[in-house]
């Protein structure tokens, strides 16, 4: 089980590093179920991945991953999202944003809106929290990004083909 964890812990970071040709990022697919992987929206780079929150249920107590965003909550259908933001001209990871998600699944009723939390995994920060996908559906994941002294918010969609195992 702890090997499974650590190659999707790892299949995740390689999502949110900086960006890499899509060639390079297909065994991570198979394991963390990018959301259609990057966009670039108002000079950033935003990365988008789709977890199980059971990855992060599956650290050991006391380590600072599974205390993330108030705890890891339970359930089948909760997935974890993470987001990491880059300055599309220079590079650099953006740290100093608000980012929310909004998650609206096409054959659902109603969506779900959340701040993304900060969170620092291997000296890197990217935003994250938690979700609960219910069902076999096609989702539309909105990104938001704030930043201070910026004018306007970059928005980046992202189309989610979720299938729960």
């Amino acid at each position: 089980m702890m090997a499974i964890t650590r190659r999707v812990l790892a299949s995740a970071c390689a999502l949110l590093l900086p960006p890499l040709p899509m060639a390079a990022l297909a065994p991570a697919a198979a394991q963390v179920a990018p959301a259609g992987g990057v966009r670039e929206v108002g000079g950033l780079v935003v990365y988008l991945g789709v977890m199980p929150a059971a990855v992060v249920q599956g650290h050991p107590p006391g380590h600072p991953e599974r205390a993330m965003h108030g705890g890891t909550p339970t359930g089948r259908h909760t997935y974890h999202l993470v987001v990491a933001v880059f300055e599309a001209a220079s590079g650099t990871r953006v740290t100093d944003a608000e980012v929310t998600a909004t998650v609206t699944g096409l054959g659902h009723v109603g969506q779900t809106r959340m701040p993304l939390e900060p969170m620092t995994v291997a000296n890197a920060l990217s935003y994250g929290g938690f979700v609960a996908l219910p069902g076999s559906d096609v989702y539309q994941i909105t990104i938001d990004i704030r930043r201070p002294r910026a004018t306007g918010a970059p928005r980046a969609e992202f189309t989610y083909r979720h299938a729960p195992s």
